[in-house]
C-alpha cells in the first residue's frame, strides 16, 4: 500500500492550496483518512480527520479555512486551504488506516510522503 500526497507550493498569505493524496495497492477498506503538519522545530500535529463516513474534524488553528474531504471510489482525501497563514508553513503528511486482507483482515495507519506547503508574508 502507497499514500502519494501531492498539491504542495509556496503561496502567498491569504492565498489557497489544495493537496490530494491517494492511496492505491492491496486495500479491502479504509478507515479514517487524514493530514498531519510538522513545521521546523516543531512535533507533529493533526490538522484535520475525517471518518469513513465523511465525518471531519479539525485543529482549532484551521477551522473555518481548510476544508477536509474524500473520494472512496478514489480511495483520495483532498485538503482545501484557504485564507493561509505563514504560520500554517509545514510538511504536511496525509495519513490513513487501511484495512487488509492476508489471511486475516487487519487495519494499518499508513503515511505519505509529505508535501511542502510554504506561506509567506
Amino acid at each position: 500500500v502507497q499514500l502519494q500526497a501531492s498539491g504542495g507550493g509556496l503561496v502567498q498569505a491569504g492565498g489557497s492550496l489544495r493537496l490530494s493524496c491517494a492511496a492505491s495497492g492491496s486495500i479491502f477498506s479504509i478507515n479514517h483518512m487524514g493530514w498531519y503538519r510538522q513545521a521546523p522545530g516543531k512535533q507533529r500535529e493533526l490538522v484535520a480527520r475525517i471518518t469513513s463516513g465523511g465525518s471531519p474534524n479539525y485543529a482549532d488553528s484551521v477551522k473555518g479555512r481548510f476544508t477536509i474531504s474524500r473520494d472512496n471510489a478514489k480511495n483520495t482525501v483532498y485538503l482545501q486551504m484557504n485564507s493561509l497563514k505563514p504560520e500554517d508553513t509545514a510538511v504536511y503528511y496525509c495519513n490513513a488506516n487501511i484495512r487488509r486482507y492476508s489471511g486475516d483482515y487487519v487495519s494499518y495507519d499508513y503515511w505519505g510522503q509529505g508535501t511542502l506547503v510554504t506561506v509567506s508574508s
